[in-house]
């Protein structure tokens, strides 16, 4: 991370006694115990007490604290419910969170546009039980659902289980509003299903609070399909499961979702929840489709068949509403269960080709065996997105530094593949060094120079995702050379 500025943390009492007027009452948290709740965000491994913490209620109030920050160049870390995995919430030292947790209504439902408009700390969960009365839902689903915010699902590109046939994040918003650096209050996109300029919205989404502070998002909701049923495939190894799942999709069929968990993970996840996993198989791959019931008989019938002869060893199907949630409940806790089994855990984030994951889970085997810690693989199997965890101890010397060791390797395979180092749970602090793994100076300095557009002074979010330290050498605003609009240079220091 950045250097503190001792000038800035000298500066605290006056900069509380400024964001109280603007914030009042408990919206400014500056006492040292309870800023310890805010010191980091699901990436533990890593943490940092705030120089005190706002919690605006309005978005006037959001506009009037970012343009006071921005005139005082004092740094934002925006905040949603702190699920994030890559530390991308985790705080500055001379910098206040921006922690958005009373922005949690829905604003709005309008059916007749299957479109909801949430406020950013609405939870992902919430949004499909307000419309799960009347036939919708919607669709991305991390497994942190219950918790985490449709705000962090923008800010990393979310995804889930049922992301291979709904898509992301980014495939289920419309619109939102957002307040830039300077205090400047913007909409993108709307209730439409396409905007008809440049696509802002795939910018922003996944843009890890570096750009603004989302304030409001208008989301897709799907009518509930007709039928669902999973299918549940074991296999005597995780190769086999993994090489399923590509001819699967080669043979043209895309399911609603397609999970593989290998036997650490099983293991761990019936213990915790026992749902009546298979404990006598390496692997499980868990397959759901929707449809009419038609569809899904056909589906099933066919990839039974082609898991057949794939190498599956068992397969049983959901007969009920009561069965198929039961087969997904296993594998929605397995990250808490995999605490259960460890005193810590590192979670990776990577995706590769679908045609690539046997070789990429014998490679992860033999690294586990090379750094002498064991892992637990669970991941969106159907686009390639991999969630190796691996098993440490942190009171335990050396083990964190081996773990990091351990997720650096499986990110550079990810790479070396043909993937990317992240799917969904963004790059923040945990991959922001191996970020010229996959992308060259010219690639981060082009990226930096659309931050500068949006955050000339680089006040929000510093120290996450640019593996250099880099500011905008022309106050980051684009300017118009010879009738071209053209961004700001960099300077690296």
């Amino acid at each position: 991370m950045p250097a503190a500025d001792a000038a800035i943390i000298g500066r605290r009492k006056e900069f509380v006694a400024e964001l109280r007027k603007m914030v009042p009452g408990e919206g400014v948290i500056d006492d040292d115990a309870s800023l310890a709740a805010y010191e980091c965000d699901g990436l533990m491994a890593y943490r940092q007490r705030p120089l005190a913490v706002v919690l605006p209620e309005t978005v006037e109030q959001v506009s009037q604290v970012l343009g006071y920050c921005h005139r005082e160049g004092l740094k934002v870390v925006p905040r949603g419910s702190g699920t994030s995995l890559s530390g991308g919430a985790l705080p500055l030292a001379d910098g206040i969170v921006m922690a958005m947790g009373k922005f949690n209504k829905i604003l709005e439902v309008d059916y007749a546009n299957r479109c909801a408009v949430v406020q950013p700390c609405v939870t992902n969960a919430a949004v499909t039980e307000r419309v799960t009365s009347e036939g919708f839902y919607y669709a991305p689903d991390p497994s942190s659902q219950i918790i985490c915010s449709i705000g962090g699902n923008v800010a990393e590109n979310a995804g889930g289980v049922h992301c291979l046939k709904y898509g992301t994040t980014s495939n289920n918003i419309l619109g939102l509003q957002m307040v830039l650096m300077d205090g400047s209050v913007v909409r993108m996109g709307g209730k439409h299903l396409d905007a008809q300029s440049l696509d802002m919205l795939g910018l922003i989404c996944g843009s890890e609070g570096l750009l603004g502070v989302v304030t409001e998002i208008t989301v897709r909701v799907l009518r509930t399909p007709e039928t669902q049923r999973a299918l549940l495939l074991g296999f005597s190894d995780v190769e086999s499961a993994g090489a399923c799942v590509a001819k699967v999709i080669a043979e043209g069929v895309v399911p609603a979702a397609m999970e593989i968990m290998d036997r650490t993970a099983i293991h761990a996840a019936e213990a915790f929840v026992k749902v009546g996993y298979p404990l006598d198989v390496e692997a499980l791959l868990l397959i759901e489709f929707d449809g009419s019931p038609v569809e899904v008989d056909h589906f099933i019938a066919m990839v039974n068949e082609i898991a057949k002869k794939a190498g599956a060893v068992s397969s049983q199907q959901s007969n009920s509403e009561e069965e198929r949630k039961n087969f997904w409940a296993g594998r929605k806790a397995a990250f808490p269960a995999i605490g259960k089994i460890s005193p810590d855990y590192y979670c990776m984030d990577g995706t590769i080709p679908r045609s690539k994951l046997p070789q990429a889970l014998r490679k992860i085997s033999e690294l586990s065996d090379e750094f002498g810690l064991e892992v637990a693989n669970v991941f969106h199997a159907g686009d390639g997105n991999l969630h190796p965890m691996v098993l440490y101890n942190a009171d335990k010397d050396g083990d964190l530094e081996k773990a990091e060791q351990f997720g650096a390797a499986i990110l550079t395979l990810c790479v070396e593949l043909g993937g990317v180092l992240t799917g969904e749970h963004g790059v923040g602090v945990e991959k922001r060094d191996l970020m010229e793994v996959q992308f060259t100076e010219a690639d981060l300095d082009q990226q930096l120079r659309v931050k500068c557009v949006f955050d000339d002074q680089g006040l929000l979010n510093p120290g996450k995702v640019f593996p250099k330290l880099r500011r905008c050498a022309e106050g980051g605003k684009m300017h118009v050379h010879h009738g071209e609009l053209r961004f700001p240079d960099i300077e690296r220091y």
